[in-house]
C-alpha cells in the first residue's frame, strides 16, 4: 500500500483540523468503518503512516482501504450525532455494531394504534417512530413471566380479535366475566379508556409502580364506597400482585434512585452487555445483547453500545455506572441530552452500592454469556459444525458422540476433589456426570490426583453406568496433561481407541486453544474473530471447559465447607478430637449432630451428660433457641 499511501497522504495536507466524521471504503466503494475525530487530519494519518497503531481488527480494516470520505461538523457533539446516524445507515463491517438477537424477544406495545395490542417480536421496528413502545430484549422465560404478570394486575385483552374491526361481532369471552379484561370488544369501551389501560402497561415496564398502585388503590376504594365489593376484591387481588413484584425487586438503595448499571463479559469469541435499569430504587429490568468480539477495548465496547442503544429506549436515567469511562464522555453525555431532555452522568462507582450494583451487572453478563456458550450455537447445524471440526482436529475417523472433560480442583492438600462432565452429541449429560474425591491426599499434586481420577475411571469401564467408551477425552490443561492421560490409556490398552487433547487458557483464564499429543496448540481465539468455523469450535471448547472447571471446583467447596464444620465441633467446651470422631461415626453427618436432640447426643460415644449439652446449645443458640 505504499503507492496508495503517497496519494493518501497528498490528499491528507487538504484535510482540516477540525471536528467531524471520517467514511473508509474499500474498493468496490461500500463504507467499511465511519469515525469520529477532534481533528480529522491527525486521526486520518494515524491510519495513513509507516506504522499505523490498533490491534488486529484496526490493522485488517486499514488493509482494505482504497478510499476515504471527511465531512467537517462544528462540535465533537455534532460528530457524535453525524457518526452515530451514517452507521445506522451503512451498517459498516469494522464498526462494532449491537445487532439485534433474533434469540432474545421485545415487548412490542402498538400505541400508535387506536386500540394498542401487546406483541412479541424480536427487533425494534420502524413503527417505532410512529409512537410503538419497545421494552427488552428479554432472556429465557422472563418475557413469559412479564406477561403473564400482566394478566394478574391489568384488564387487557389477550384474544386474537382485531379492533375495531371486530366490535361486537361476538359476546366478551371469559376473561371479562371474571375481570381480566374491561372487554373493548363489546363496543362500549371507550378507545380511551382502553388506551389508559395499556399506558399503565408501558408504566409498569418502565417501572412507575407508584403511580400504578395509587390508582390501584384508589379505584378499590371507590367501589368499596359504592358497596361494589366484586370489583373492590379485583382491585385488592392485582394491589396484591403489584406488591409482591415490588417487594421482589427491591434493591438496597439509599433512596429511590433512577440509573442504569452497565455489565460486560467476554470470552469465547463473544461479547456479552447486560444493563440493569435500576427505577425507584427498584430492578425493573435487564437487557442483554450479544456481540462479536474482536478485541476492542472496553471503553469502545461502551461507547458503541451507549451511542447504538439509548436512541432506542422509552426512557434515559440520570446516572449510567459504567466499567471504563469513555474517551468523549462529556460529548456522549451531550449525546444523550439531545434524547433525554436532561444530563446524564457516566460514571465508575467507587464505593457502596453503584459497586454492588455494577457487580451484579458484570456477574448477570457473565451467567448469561456462559449460557449462551454452553449452547455452541443457535442452531443444530452450527453445533454439528462444531463437532466434526473437534472430529477433524483431534483426528478421528468416526462422528464424535461422547465428550468426557476431566478437572482437578483442591485447596493445597485438602478437600481435594476431581470432577467427570460429559457431553453427549455436543451437549451436556448431566446424569453421567461423576465426582471423585481423591484418597492420597497427603500433599498437593495435581498430575498425581488427574491420575488417579483416571485410573479409577477406567477400572469401571465394564460396569453399566461407565459401559461406554468415550471418543474423545478433554484435559484441563496443557500438553503435559495430555501426555498423562495417554499414559493411562497406554496402561488400559485403549490408546487407540479414545483420542486426547488439552483445552488451554489465556492470561486471563478463558478458554484459547486445544493442545493435541504432537505437540501442537491450535489457537482458536485468534482464528475466531475471522472463521465462523473456528469460533463455533472455540464456544464448544469453552462450553466444555467452564462446565468441567464449574463442577470440580463446586465439589471442593462442598469438602472444604464440611470438613470445616466438622472441626467446628472441636470449638465446643469439652469436645476434642476423639469425641469429634465418636460424634460422626454415630450420626454419620455434620446435619445430624446439630439437629439431634440432648438425650440423643448422650447415647454417642465417649460424650458424658454434660458434653452433650453443651452440643446441644451450641447449634440450638444459633438458631435462636
Amino acid at each position: 500500500m505504499s503507492s496508495e499511501n503517497a496519494v493518501f497522504d497528498a490528499r491528507l495536507d487538504v484535510v482540516p483540523t477540525s471536528p467531524g466524521v471520517y467514511l473508509m471504503k474499500d474498493t468496490s466503494g461500500s463504507v467499511i468503518y465511519v469515525g469520529k475525530a477532534k481533528s480529522l487530519r491527525n486521526r486520518l494519518r494515524s491510519y495513513f503512516c509507516k506504522n499505523p497503531a490498533g490491534n488486529e481488527k484496526v490493522l485488517a480494516m486499514i488493509s482494505h482501504i482504497a478510499d476515504f470520505e471527511c465531512i467537517v461538523v462544528g462540535n465533537e457533539l455534532e460528530a457524535l450525532l453525524l457518526e452515530s446516524n451514517l452507521i445506522k445507515r451503512y451498517q459498516p463491517h469494522y464498526n462494532i455494531l449491537l445487532r439485534d438477537d433474533r434469540g432474545y424477544p421485545y415487548v412490542c406495545i402498538t400505541m400508535q394504534d387506536e386500540y394498542p395490542r401487546i406483541l412479541k417480536v424480536f427487533r425494534v421496528g420502524p413503527d417505532k417512530e410512529k409512537g410503538a413502545r419497545y421494552f427488552g430484549p428479554y432472556l429465557g422465560g422472563d418475557l413469559y413471566a412479564a406477561l403473564m404478570t400482566l394478566r394478574d394486575i391489568f384488564p387487557a385483552k389477550t384474544c386474537r380479535r382485531v379492533l375495531p374491526k371486530d366490535i361486537g361481532k361476538q359476546r366478551p369471552c371469559l376473561n371479562y366475566y371474571i375481570g381480566r379484561c374491561v372487554a373493548p370488544c363489546k363496543g362500549d369501551v371507550p378507545a380511551s379508556a382502553y388506551r389508559a389501560v395499556m399506558e399503565d402497561i408501558c408504566r409498569f415496564f418502565e417501572g412507575k409502580y407508584e403511580g400504578i398502585q395509587k390508582d390501584l388503590s384508589g379505584q378499590m376504594q371507590a367501589a368499596s364506597k359504592r358497596q361494589d365489593y366484586e370489583h373492590a376484591v379485583i382491585y385488592r387481588d392485582r394491589l396484591q400482585s403489584l406488591a409482591k413484584i415490588m417487594e421482589s425487586q427491591k434493591v438496597s438503595l439509599p433512596k429511590a434512585s433512577d440509573l442504569d448499571a452497565i455489565g460486560v463479559s467476554r470470552d469465547a469469541g463473544e461479547i456479552c452487555i447486560r444493563k440493569l435499569e435500576v427505577r425507584g430504587g427498584r430492578v425493573i429490568g435487564s437487557p442483554t445483547f450479544f456481540l462479536a468480539d474482536h478485541g476492542e477495548e472496553l471503553d469502545e465496547i461502551l461507547t458503541a453500545f451507549i451511542e447504538q442503544h439509548y436512541p432506542n429506549v422509552s426512557f434515559i436515567p440520570p446516572e449510567i455506572l459504567v466499567q471504563a469511562l469513555p474517551a468523549d464522555c462529556d460529548a456522549l453525555s451531550d449525546y444523550l441530552r439531545q434524547f433525554s431532555g436532561h444530563k446524564t452522568l457516566l460514571r465508575i462507582p467507587q464505593r457502596g452500592d453503584g459497586v454492588s450494583l455494577l457487580k451484579m451487572a458484570c456477574d448477570n453478563a457473565a451467567e448469561a454469556l456462559m449460557r449462551r456458550i454452553l449452547r455452541v450455537g443457535d442452531s443444530e447445524k452450527a453445533l454439528t459444525m462444531a463437532l466434526e471440526n473437534l472430529s477433524k482436529q483431534v483426528g478421528l475417523d468416526r462422528p464424535l458422540e461422547r465428550i468426557e472433560a476431566y478437572d482437578i480442583s483442591n485447596m493445597g492438600a485438602d478437600d481435594q476433589g476431581g470432577g467427570m462432565v460429559v457431553f453427549h452429541n455436543g451437549r451436556p449429560d448431566r446424569a453421567s456426570y461423576r465426582l471423585f474425591k481423591i484418597r492420597r491426599s497427603e500433599e498437593q499434586d495435581d498430575y498425581g490426583a488427574m491420575r488417579e481420577v483416571l485410573r479409577r475411571r477406567f477400572a469401571h469401564m465394564g460396569e453399566e453406568e461407565f459401559a461406554r467408551t468415550p471418543d474423545l477425552i478433554l484435559m484441563d490443561g496443557g500438553l503435559q496433561h495430555v501426555q498423562l492421560a495417554l499414559d493411562i490409556l497406554r496402561e488400559v490398552k485403549l490408546e487407540d481407541t479414545i483420542k486426547v487433547a488439552g483445552m488451554v487458557k489465556d492470561n486471563k483464564h478463558r478458554t484459547r486453544g486445544l493442545a493435541l499429543p504432537d505437540g501442537q496448540i491450535v489457537e482458536l481465539t485468534e482464528q475466531a474473530r475471522t472463521s465462523e468455523e473456528s469460533l463455533i469450535l472455540l464456544r464448544l471448547l469453552t462450553a466444555v471447559q467452564n462446565e468441567v472447571h464449574r463442577f470440580a471446583i463446586s465439589y471442593q467447596r462442598k469438602l472444604s465447607k464440611k470438613r470445616h464444620l466438622s472441626f467446628k465441633l472441636e470449638s465446643i467446651e469439652g469436645i476434642g478430637p476423639a469425641k469429634r470422631k465418636a460424634l460422626l461415626a454415630h450420626f454419620g453427618t455434620i446435619g445430624k449432630v446439630a439437629s439431634a436432640s440432648a438425650e440423643a447426643l448422650k447415647e454417642a460415644p465417649l460424650l458424658s451428660e454434660a458434653n452433650a449439652q453443651a452440643v446441644y446449645r451450641h447449634f440450638h443458640k444459633e438458631n435462636g433457641e
